[in-house]
């Protein structure tokens, strides 16, 4: 589709019209632009030439819990029509399934060992400097260098709790949560209405971007409802209140459903899946509920019903925002994403939720839709969580800004349908904490799991001490729940993965965990 070009919009195009041709043909032809340009619908100057992005995630969202991928009686109108109309990544996962690694990947586009956030940014892990470092040079900062105004939403999770304390119920118990994120640490983010952790779906609470430390409030709404609400808001930015109208904008919507407790949700939800208990009862029958009468099967039959309803309400939320935006004419000049920072196995394969290797655990939702520039389909590109920084960067322009220190690999030629050069794996990535906190080693980067997923397999090695591991082998074709363990089977191909793909990941992160690999 013509596009105005850049400073010659349809004010200039009149002037011309009047000036230089007869009226008849000067009808016509005004008609002919206003009806091609796409000028006529912007309700931001400038906005034709500088894409604005909006990306949601929910937190822990397997990729399972998409009603169009068919793999679970899940309702997801809205994203199955999204879906139509975006680039579905099928092989998308989370790299190191767990929040704050996820979120740290996703900002600095580097992974753990390089940008330091090994594992969940607790009070403890604050102890040993585990949070998002202030001189991260993120996506955010680029993006606020090169003209935009950026909002964020939600769960941030990046930021160490530390003495005193904020007086909440995430840090009521020994290990504490939640933090407020001071201005200097928001990585270019002028509108903020967010949290650390907090997981009271049904009264979150928010920090707004001029309030103190203790200045937090709660809402009496359930958290995405509230969230898309915010959202719609800043979108519509009545009075300009929420951005600068002048500027393209690129917004963050970080929901803490369908994460725990799963029973935090509005009853209208649930109610939907009364007459899909046959559906869901089918469920039960997977491999990987391994026994729906001990403790994890139990866990799963309790909750799965309650999640799904989750996600069908994470959906209408995201229904929500993308109607904001169509209402405002930005469908066509706004990439939107939506994906998530991990899975949940929800008691399958006797796991509670992530921190494995499983596919409900790694394997994330990933559709990205730009209307008009990138045409609607299926792609099994092996993205991961740091690929997003540099393909999102080169997508809207920006490939030139990129810093050379980050270690993820823009895939924006994919996206757009062109061929090139595609990983051949994704590297898995868990440090594990001691349970021993008198340690020096309480999170030893040298132990922990290490491993490589590609389209067919999927290769895990836990060292649980210097001179000791077990190591895992799927073949994810032929045994999609990954029961059996083919490593001793397969001793030619798990070396060849180990070579291969493998140490090639450890070389290019320096990670330490490589010194001490014995395989």
């Amino acid at each position: 589709m013509w596009k105005c070009p850049p400073g010659f919009c349809i004010s200039e195009i009149c002037v011309f019209l009047v000036k230089n041709m007869n009226l008849e043909f000067k009808l016509i032809l005004f008609c002919i632009a206003m009806g091609l340009s796409g000028c006529g619908h912007q309700t931001d100057p400038g906005l034709d030439f500088k894409p604005n992005l909006v990306f949601v995630f929910p937190d822990q969202m397997r990729s399972h819990t998409l009603g169009f991928m068919g793999k679970e009686p899940v309702l997801t109108p809205n994203l199955d029509d999204f879906a139509n109309e975006s680039v579905v990544l099928t092989h998308a996962i989370s790299n190191a399934p767990v929040c704050s690694p996820y979120r740290a990947m996703l900002f600095s586009g580097k992974y753990p060992v390089s940008n330091g956030v090994l594992t969940n940014v607790t009070s403890y892990a604050g102890e040993y400097g585990i949070q998002l470092k202030e001189e991260e040079k993120c996506w955010s900062d680029v993006l606020r260098e090169n003209g935009y105004s950026l909002g964020y939403i939600g769960k941030w999770h990046l930021d160490a709790p530390h003495e005193p304390y904020i007086d909440c119920k995430n840090n009521r118990g020994e290990m504490k949560w939640n933090e407020w994120c001071p201005p200097e640490r928001r990585h270019g983010f002028d509108f903020w209405y967010a949290y650390g952790t907090y997981d009271y779906h049904m009264r979150p609470m928010y920090w707004s971007a001029s309030a103190a430390r203790d200045s937090f409030h709660y809402v009496d709404q359930w958290g995405p409802e509230h969230e898309a609400d915010m959202a719609i808001k800043f979108i519509n930015n009545e009075g300009g209140a929420y951005r600068d109208n002048d500027r393209p904008f690129a917004l963050v919507v970080s929901m803490n459903p369908p994460h725990m407790p799963y029973d935090q949700l509005p009853d209208r939800y649930v109610k939907m899946y009364d007459s899909l208990e046959g559906s869901i009862d089918n469920l039960f029958n997977q491999p990987s509920v391994l026994d729906t009468s001990n403790r994890w099967g139990k866990y799963y039959r309790r909750h799965i019903k309650n999640q799904l309803a989750m996600v069908t309400g994470i959906d209408e939320q995201f229904g929500r925002i993308l109607s904001a935006l169509d209402k405002k004419g930005l469908e066509k000049n706004t990439i939107v994403v939506f994906t998530s920072d991990h899975g949940d196995c929800l008691g399958k394969h006797e796991m509670i939720s992530k921190t494995n290797p499983y596919e409900e655990s790694v394997s994330i939702p990933f559709l990205i839709r730009w209307t008009g520039k990138i045409l609607p389909r299926y792609d099994d590109l092996l993205l991961s969580v740091p690929d997003v920084y540099p393909t999102l960067l080169e997508l809207m322009g920006l490939s030139h800004e990129i810093p050379e220190e980050i270690e993820g690999t823009s895939y924006a030629e994919a996206i757009l349908g062109n061929v090139t050069e595609r990983p051949s794996s994704q590297l898995y990535f868990i440090v594990r904490r001691s349970s021993s906190k008198n340690t020096t080693e309480f999170y030893d980067v040298e132990l922990g799991d290490r491993g490589i997923r590609t389209h067919q397999y999927t290769l895990v090695i836990d060292k649980y001490a210097k001179d000791s591991s077990n190591v895992w082998l799927w073949d994810r074709k032929s045994d999609p729940y990954q029961m059996r363990n083919i490593a001793e089977e397969r001793p030619e191909l798990l070396e060849t993965l180990i070579e291969k793909e493998l140490k090639p990941w450890l070389i290019k992160t320096n990670d330490p965990w490589l010194k001490y690999n014995k395989q």
